[in-house]
């Protein structure tokens, strides 16, 4: 069972939470993959949305990738949530820590990511710590990037029906670093 640790109401009415458990399970409109441009879902928390979900979302993204290349940060592909819960997952390709650019890289694919999901007319999304698994992000740095990516998202699109983005982390590491920064930057 997912439990809501903490949670941010803007302005606008939108919200953030951090939430502890499992993505897989999550029942939203939309969640995120941490995917790779070629969308290969063969670990992390791609290969555990994958296996959930069934082999629709690797064929899906298969064909995805003929039709449209390879993906970039700043422009998610999305497929069908197959077996899962949510309607869609949409994949944003992460930086890997090293390759330059990191930290503008991380903030396309959370905003990216945002924008399909309003294009897909989703009120509710769901997104893993992108990057911090095998792509090797800080998991502080991380947290900072993407709570200011989703504040801006809200803060420039107030009419978005985007109203609730539910950041589910799965082991206590990562928690405990995104609560640490979610106090410094909302409390």
């Amino acid at each position: 069972m997912n439990s809501v640790l903490v949670e941010k109401t803007f302005s606008s009415g939108q919200s953030l939470q951090i939430v502890q458990g499992d993505i897989t399970t999550e029942e939203v409109d939309a969640i995120v993959n941490a995917a790779n441009e070629h969308l290969a879902h063969g670990g992390g928390v791609a290969w555990a949305i994958s296996k959930k979900g069934g082999p629709a979302i690797q064929k899906e993204s298969d064909a995805w990738v003929r039709k449209h290349g390879l993906v970039s940060h700043a422009h998610p592909a999305w497929t069908s949530g197959g077996h899962l819960p949510a309607k869609y997952v949409i994949h944003a390709v992460g930086p890997v820590w090293g390759d330059g650019d990191e930290d503008k890289k991380l903030h396309d694919a959370v905003t990216g990511s945002l924008q399909v999901a309003d294009e897909l007319k989703c009120q509710s999304i769901s997104m893993p710590a992108i990057s911090t698994g095998i792509f090797g992000f800080p998991k502080d740095r991380a947290a900072g990037i993407i709570f200011k990516a989703v504040a801006a998202y809200f803060e420039k699109n107030t009419n978005s029906g985007v109203k609730q983005v539910r950041m589910v982390l799965f082991d206590q590491a990562t928690i405990d670093e995104f609560l640490k920064v979610w106090k410094t930057q909302f409390e």
